[in-house]
């Protein structure tokens, strides 16, 4: 091969790798849950077939449980469906109306927790169709996205009328990014409308509490959003009960440790992927 022709064909055979991985993953949606007038629907990222049993992960997005989509962990999805996992995103009820106003007469931060425990019992009841091991279920989610994934190992009490409860919704690891671990705040209690008193059922801090999940928090010290000193203290409370609780601070970023980067919605960049590669590798989800 002449050297003038080298670059294209390094070009061309890049090109047919990259395109070749990216066809190994299959992206479908379904519906996971319908109640009342919502079809709650879960992204599904499938990587090529295998024989042996797969490890998962679930992914809850951010937005005050009135903003967000499914949307915003499609890349960290892809990313781990390229490493073997099946991974999926979570479409749960927003508090917000059709004309853009909030909050919703009908959906509160309550109805977000039943629903992201349902998602959780739908995955694992069909381990077997995506070749999961139901053993093997890590949980992801970033603002009061990382709240929803401490309540699905938490919030007992709270579960839709429909749901199966022989199946548990819990977690067997959590990855939690600049989590939210206290509902007793401002914002929550606007979106309840009146104080109601069922905002200290899904407080991770209220409900914490022996055998948890192992979990890592990935927080940023400058977070204006969820203050550092409530994950301090969460964390202070949870490892006083026997729990591994650990976390990751970053110097001067805020409440999107990623901000700048398309890739993954300003939720967190590679480096804080690597080190949740380290977490998951840590307790056997990884090789």
């Amino acid at each position: 091969m002449t050297r003038q022709f080298a670059p294209f064909f390094m070009l061309l055979l890049l090109s047919f790798y990259t395109n070749a991985q990216q066809s190994s993953i299959t992206q479908t949606s379904e519906v996971y849950k319908s109640v009342d007038t919502f079809n709650l629907k879960i992204d599904i990222f499938i990587p090529a077939t295998g024989k042996e049993k797969r490890n998962a992960i679930v992914f809850f997005h951010g937005g005050g449980w009135v903003f967000g989509h499914t949307g915003e962990f499609h890349g960290a999805c892809k990313r781990y469906a390229e490493l073997g996992f099946v991974t999926f995103s979570v479409e749960y009820r927003l508090s917000v109306n059709e004309d853009g106003s909030y909050p919703h007469p009908n959906v509160t931060p309550y109805e977000c927790v039943k629903d992201t425990r349902s998602a959780m019992r739908w995955v694992r009841k069909n381990a077997e169709r995506f070749n999961i091991d139901p053993n093997r279920i890590a949980v992801g989610g970033q603002s009061v996205g990382g709240q929803l994934t401490l309540m699905t190992a938490l919030a007992d009490s709270v579960n839709e009328v429909t749901d199966d409860l022989s199946i548990s919704p819990a977690p067997n690891l959590m990855l939690l990014y600049s989590s939210t671990v206290n509902t007793t705040e401002a914002w929550c209690d606007r979106i309840f409308g009146e104080r109601d008193p069922r905002i200290w059922e899904i407080s991770p801090y209220h409900n914490a509490r022996p055998g948890m999940p192992p979990a890592i928090e990935f927080h940023g010290l400058d977070d204006n959003i969820v203050k550092f000193w409530t994950v301090r203290l969460f964390e202070t409370r949870t490892k006083s009960m026997g729990n591994i609780f650990e976390i990751e601070t970053y110097e001067g970023r805020g409440h999107y440790l990623g901000e700048g980067n398309e890739k993954y919605s300003r939720l967190f960049d590679e480096e804080i992927m690597e080190k949740t590669d380290a977490f998951l590798a840590k307790y056997g989800f990884m090789k």
